[in-house]
């Protein structure tokens, strides 16, 4: 009996859900990061902070595209 609670489709199972916990809080975790960089981005008018600002939406939006893809993956998997 002991065996069954240790099996690895279980550990497997396991491992892929805690992934999958540390994706979804990295999720809201860059979700945050995109809201404060457009708060910032609607309080500049320097050209220069305001392509800044644009740079790092767009390096937020494509993490977290990778995250939601992951995530997506993860629960597709057999």
């Amino acid at each position: 009996m002991t065996h069954a609670l240790f099996s690895p489709r279980r550990r497997e199972h396991a491992a892929r859900e805690a992934e999958r916990q540390e994706l979804l809080a990295s999720l809201a975790s860059t979700r945050t990061l995109i809201q404060q960089a457009y708060g910032g981005f609607n309080t500049v008018s320097d050209s220069d902070l305001i392509e800044s600002y644009v740079f790092e939406i767009k390096a937020l939006q494509s993490r977290y595209d990778y995250l939601l893809r992951r995530v997506k993956e993860l629960e597709c998997a057999p």
